[in-house]
């Protein structure tokens, strides 16, 4: 059973697996050239980083197998790693803690493990290195193997430099995958943008930027049409900074900078498959005044016209 995942993710993730486990080393008998297995490395870890621990806790954290933690935490006694002392509360459970030699041996593991790391980032240019740690936390958290903060509030700024083409990349893949627009859309995009920044116009027209952790998620410009008419173009919310009402907030930005502006209406043209910006649209005044079918982007679609009045 493959849960509806094809067999091509499958393997790609095996792949990965089987080629990170051989670069780090854990397939051998021991890790790092030490006298300890993958598991019995972790073990220590985990006693070297938690106060009165038990082996029931650690079974739960590390998922191993109760009868093969009680050999480790055994072969760990013997060779003087670790001391024990029974729960007051429940006498057949023990704390657990490393001794002086535990941690002497847990140091020297570290400090391998530390270099042997290090090492591998080595060969790699900085810009690679941030790309793997990114890479790195994005699988931890789409797996849950770690408690993800809350994303910061996203901020509404101006552009800086690179965010043009952030708008027309996003416009281009987000609409190729969403609705199946081919490159003529992305052509559009570049095309208003191009305008916008040549504009004569600069003091009546504006460009938001909706950021999160320091990231583009989303985009509104506000453009010109007429003396007393402003137009609404290239709104868009990232699918990562989608549930935050950003798409609300970037359209109000638009009608009170139009106001101070004295615009005295706002325009958008829109299509009737795009449900969710149309909603917004209609909650912030806009109405529906014209509908036209048209074959763009590679699509059979239907135009609309909207405004509002200020």
């Amino acid at each position: 059973m493959s849960f509806g995942v094809s067999d091509g993710e499958i393997a790609a993730v095996r792949a990965f697996n089987r080629a990170y486990t051989k670069k780090l080393g854990v397939l051998g008998q021991h890790m790092l050239n030490s006298p300890y297995s993958l598991s019995e490395a972790r073990v220590m870890y985990e006693l070297a980083h938690r106060q009165d621990v038990t082996a029931k806790a650690i079974g739960g954290e590390l998922g191993l197998d109760a009868g093969y933690l009680s050999r480790i935490v055994q072969n760990f006694e013997e060779a003087g790693l670790l001391s024990r002392k029974a729960l007051a509360s429940d006498r057949r459970q023990y704390q657990l803690g490393l001794t002086a030699k535990g941690r002497q041996a847990f140091a020297k593991l570290d400090r391998a493990s530390h270099e042997e790391v290090a090492a591998m980032l080595s060969g790699l240019a900085g810009c690679d290195r941030a790309r793997l740690t990114e890479a790195m936390a994005t699988i931890e958290r789409l797996l849950g193997l770690k408690p993800v903060p809350p994303p910061q509030a996203a901020i509404l700024r101006d552009p800086r430099p690179g965010d043009m083409g952030y708008v027309v990349q996003s416009h281009g893949a987000l609409y190729a995958s969403e609705y199946g627009f081919d490159a003529t859309f992305e052509a559009l995009v570049a095309d208003i943008v191009a305008n916008f920044i040549t504009s004569v116009h600069a003091s009546r027209q504006r460009c938001w930027i909706a950021d999160i952790d320091g990231r583009a998620r989303g985009s509104v410009f506000l453009v010109r049409h007429s003396d007393d008419t402003a137009k609404l173009r290239l709104l868009l919310v990232d699918p990562c900074g989608r549930g935050q009402r950003l798409g609300q907030r970037l359209v109000a930005e638009c009608i009170g900078f139009a106001r101070a502006c004295g615009y005295r209406k706002i325009t958008l043209w829109t299509q009737s498959i795009l449900l969710a910006a149309r909603k917004i649209y209609r909650d912030a005044g806009f109405k529906h005044m014209a509908s036209e079918p048209h074959h763009s982007f590679g699509q059979s679609l239907i135009g609309e016209t909207w405004e509002r009045e200020l």
